[in-house]
């Protein structure tokens, strides 16, 4: 049972931390979160400046929830959310390969692959949930994961998603 606490651990860790900093750079890095914004306008996101904060934040907070184990499957949600939304408004159309120009979906969705894995594995005993002995995993984490981060993303997108009409 340690190999399987510490992989999950391993997988908390890696893909929470890297959305979280991912996060992080939609706020610091390059044009910030005015850059971020100005991108989310040019793909047909509405409100792109708000947008842009959800964005940054439900990356941060829910990745660091992911890797910390904390209510993991409302953080595989926000992954989920996140990474659905990123592959309808930017790489669906590119196609699948991420290496490709602009990049495909092949990468966001191994993100939510593995956030859905883990809502429905639950975070292991190396995670806070375990710690607050909350019990959130099997077939109600894996469902709830997948059907508030699925729901998530078709709200966001129905409500602000507006593609540009191609010329």
């Amino acid at each position: 049972m340690h190999q399987v606490n510490l992989a999950l651990l391993v997988l908390r860790l890696v893909f929470g931390l890297f959305l979280a900093y991912h996060g992080y750079n939609k706020v610091f890095g390059g044009g910030g979160l005015k850059g971020t914004a100005g991108w989310f306008g040019t793909i047909g996101m509405r409100w792109p400046a708000w947008q842009a904060r959800l964005a940054a934040a439900t990356e941060i907070g829910a990745g660091l929830m992911f890797a910390a184990g904390i209510l993991t499957p409302l953080a595989a949600a926000g992954m989920i959310g996140l990474m659905t939304v990123a592959i309808v408004v930017a790489h669906w159309k590119v196609g699948f390969f991420i290496f490709k120009p602009n990049q495909g979906w092949e990468y966001c969705a191994s993100i939510a692959v593995v956030a859905a894995c883990v809502g429905l594995m639950g975070p292991g005993e190396w995670s806070a949930d375990h710690a607050a002995d909350i019990t959130f995993t099997g077939w109600s984490g894996g469902i709830t994961a997948v059907a508030v981060g699925l729901g998530g993303a078709i709200l966001q997108l129905a409500l602000s998603y507006r593609p540009k009409e191609s010329a």
